[in-house]
Order: structure tokens, then C-alpha cells, then sequence
């Protein structure tokens, strides 16, 4: 039922109606979707009355849609009803949308090509497909609608926004995360965030082969996660931060016990000892939160492998590196950074803000030791995600971490760059071995073109 979305921008005022979710959608199909909207009022209030609910929360959307069309067809009968141009089952689609509290954002929700949706208010919806952002031409009838469609995205997975409490992050039925601020914070109407994930992942060779990067260095990424080295996955928002540690993470041994932290859980771990923990914002009676740190502080009382935290962003971080520093090697997180060795200063302040007056060198010491590589990712204009660095985490010099680039992306050239130095880890990795994979992926050390 994924509603195909073609590209192009038009002013305001030359763009016809088009369909909801469909940038310039055009001709009797928009036509009818648009008369859809004007008479879903009407129908959806007597739909309802007519629906058995407890049959219909039984259902799925397919077998609600064919309940629903059954119950169109009579109320079409009656004398006030508005006609129904166009066909029965969309309009049958588009109202089981209203019911679940997706609105006119349904089709979006099913289009599989569609990995962010952005509602900026009651007149902007974004989408991003295939890593370009482009503008849709989403209706909502009026700022109260699409108010009702943010609470009811809340409230269907016990989370809720009112005024009182009008931030609200929560992962939706499909696994999607969505953010959502309403007024009075949102001047202009309520404000949607939803970031969509794959199903199942990307292998990280499946990420090599779109260009994500070097086959190479998908092979360094492969042996550095089977042997058990801690890793940071550093990048901006959006760059693919989460995408890297899942594919990371399909190296893991299937026997191994993984404990997984997130704020709304994203990562799509395939082994079979995985225990998934997921933080918990506190009720309207500011009661009851679960913070980041109290699952790391739990996490690692339950006897885990590996400890893996979707992202580092609070005073958790000192727990997350005692893990590495102590029994817990192969642990991953990742952390909002620039760069590689902003992402270790990044570290550092977030482990004072949990251990208070420890001295900075000691502290510093303790990243250090704790994490072997840093995984630097950036979103590019051009919509593409790219490894821009596998960086080696040598160890100290005179108080300052040392920091070897084993990798890079030159995006003047718009190629791949092997350093051909030897790790610090490569001896283990060789105790453990690996050493052919390791030389595999070092050996490659003229430029790339990807």
C-alpha cells in the first residue's frame, strides 16, 4: 500500500493538490485522494460507531482496511452521505490510517524507500529517500488534527504529550523512533521527528558495496569486531552512527552474551543472547525515570560479554568505559563528535560530568586505555554516508592521546586512503588468528576510487 513519491519542487502556487505524501502529484488520482480528505470526516465518526473495536484491534491494517470498506459500502447508502469518487479501498486505507493515529503520514509509514519523516508544523513535511531530503505535500485539516495524530503516536505506545508534558520520545510499533514537541514549545503546531530502520541491517559489506566504504576496510571493521576490540562509532546526527554499530555488531559471537542500552531501541542484533534495555522517561507526576546510567550501573551486574549503548551522551559514560577498562572487551557505543579525537575530548567531558572531581589526567587515561578504535561517519551533501576514518587509539605521549589514522576518505578526490601502518592491536590480533584479515585490510595503500 506504499505510495510511490516522485521528486521535483514547484512555488506554492503552481503546485496542484496532490496526493497526501506525493510531492506534485497530479491528475484524477490526486483529484480523489484530495476529495478523500474532504469527506473523511463524515464517514470516519460513523465507521467507528459501526466498527466491532474489539474485532477490529485484533486485526491487522489489511484485514481492518477490508472490515472498514464492508462498512462503507452501506453507509454510502444512506441519504447524506457524501459520494465516493474514486476507489472504495483507499479510502478504506486512508481511514484505518485515522484510526491507528498514523493520519495522512500512513503512506509515508509504508513506503520502505522513506527513512526519515520530518513534520515541521501544521504546512512543512519533509521525507528523506535515499539520503535527499525533499519536501511532500502532506495535508493535515487543521492544527487540532495533527495535534490528535502526535498524542495518538504517544498514547500507542504508553508514552503521552499534553501541555503539561510536551516532549515526548518513544519507539513506535514498527521500530521506528520518533520525537515529538507540541505547543506551546512548537510555535508553529506540532513538530514530528520519525528516523526509520531496516528490518534486518546492513552487513558491513553491504554497507562497503554502497560505497559506505572500502572493502578493505570492511574487512579491518569484521576482524576488529570478532576479536573483541572496543569501539566508538563517532559522527553528526543523521550520519549513520547507529547503522555502523548494528553492522559491527553482526560480528559478535553467537555465543556470547550481549546487553544491549538505547534510548529507543534501533539496533537489529541478530544473535541469539541478546537481553535489549531501553530507557524510560519520567510520567506526567515526574516519577519513574529510568536514566541511561541507570541501565549501564544494571547492565553490568548481569554477567554481559559485551555491552553495547546505541549512544553515549550523559554521565554513563564513566560506567561504559570502566566496562571496556574491566572483563567487558568488544564493548560499542557511539558518541555525537567531528572528528576522532573530538570524539575522546567528547569522552572525557561526559566522564566528568559522572565522576565529579576526578583530575583530567586520570580521567584521560582511562579513555585512552578503555578503547582501541575510533569509527568516524559523516553525512555528506550529496545525501551519502561515508566512513571518513578507522582512526587507532595508540595510547599516551606527554599527557595527549595518540592517534593513528589507518584509514581515511579524501572527498576532494572522492577516494579511499590506506595508511599500510601496523595497529597497536595488531599483535593481538594476530595471537588471535587473525593476522591475515588484518593484512588484507592494511595492505591496499593506493588511493581507492569509490
Amino acid at each position: 500500500m506504499a505510495q510511490s513519491i516522485r521528486h521535483g519542487r514547484r512555488s506554492a502556487s503552481q503546485r496542484p493538490r496532490p496526493e497526501p505524501g506525493t510531492p506534485n502529484a497530479e491528475g484524477p488520482e490526486a483529484a480523489a485522494l484530495d476529495h478523500f480528505e474532504a469527506i473523511l470526516p463524515w464517514y470516519h465518526g460513523r465507521v467507528l460507531e459501526a466498527l466491532d473495536t474489539e474485532r477490529a484491534a485484533e486485526l491487522d491494517d489489511a484485514g481492518l482496511a477490508e472490515a472498514v470498506e464492508s462498512i462503507l459500502r452501506r453507509l454510502e447508502l444512506a441519504p447524506d452521505a457524501p459520494g465516493v469518487r474514486g476507489s472504495r479501498s483507499q479510502l478504506a486505507v486512508r481511514l484505518v490510517d485515522e484510526m491507528r493515529g498514523l493520519g495522512p503520514l500512513g503512506a509515508l509509514l509504508r513506503d520502505d524507500d522513506v527513512s526519515d519523516i520530518l513534520v515541521n508544523g501544521l504546512n512543512s513535511v519533509y521525507i528523506e529517500r535515499h539520503g535527499k531530503l525533499s519536501q511532500v505535500d502532506i495535508r493535515f485539516r487543521d492544527a487540532d488534527h495533527l495535534t490528535h495524530i502526535a498524542r495518538r503516536m504517544a498514547s500507542n505506545v504508553g508514552r503521552h504529550v499534553d501541555d503539561l508534558s510536551p516532549i515526548c520520545d518513544a519507539r513506535l510499533e514498527d521500530g521506528s523512533r520518533v520525537n515529538i514537541i507540541v505547543p506551546p514549545l512548537a510555535i508553529d503546531g506540532a513538530a514530528i521527528s520519525i528516523r526509520r530502520f531496516s528490518e534486518s541491517g546492513f552487513t558491513v559489506k553491504e554497507l562497503a558495496q554502497g560505497g559506505t566504504m572500502h572493502p578493505a576496510m570492511a574487512t579491518l571493521l569484521e576482524v576488529a569486531a570478532m576479536a573483541r576490540l572496543n569501539i566508538v562509532v563517532s559522527g553528526g546526527t543523521g550520519a549513520g552512527k547507529t547503522t555502523i554499530l548494528n553492522a559491527l555488531s553482526g560480528h559478535i559471537d553467537v555465543e556470547e552474551r550481549v546487553v544491549t542500552l538505547e534510548d529507543a531501541a534501533e539496533l537489529r542484533l541478530r544473535q541469539p543472547h541478546v537481553v535489549r534495555l531501553e530507557t524510560r522517561a519520567p510520567s506526567s507526576e515526574n516519577v519513574g525515570e529510568i536514566s541511561m546510567r541507570d541501565l549501564m550501573k544494571n547492565a553490568l551486574r548481569m554477567r554481559p560479554d559485551r555491552i553495547i549503548v546505541g549512544e553515549v551522551r550523559g554521565p554513563e559514560a564513566f560506567e561504559a568505559l570502566q566496562a571496556m577498562n574491566t572483563g567487558h572487551p568488544g564493548s560499542m557505543f557511539t558518541v555525537h563528535a567531528n572528528n576522532p579525537r573530538d570524539a575522546l575530548s567528547r569522552l572525557e567531558y561526559l566522564v566528568m560530568m559522572g565522576t565529579g572531581d576526578v583530575p583530567l589526567s586520570a580521567i584521560r587515561n582511562q579513555v585512552v586505555s578503555a578503547l582501541d578504535m575510533v569509527v568516524q561517519v559523516t553525512r555528506f551533501r550529496d545525501g551519502k554516508r561515508r566512513i571518513v576514518s578507522i582512526t587507532d587509539v595508540v595510547g599516551m605521549e606527554a599527557g595527549v592521546p595518540i592517534l593513528e589514522e589507518l584509514w581515511t576518505y579524501n572527498a576532494a578526490s572522492s577516494m579511499f586512503e590506506c595508511s599500510g601502518g601496523r595497529p597497536s592491536f595488531a599483535e593481538v590480533l594476530e595471537e588471535l588468528g587473525y593476522g591475515a584479515m588484518l593484512h588484507a585490510a592494511m595492505a591496499e595503500t593506493r588511493l581507492n576510487r569509490r
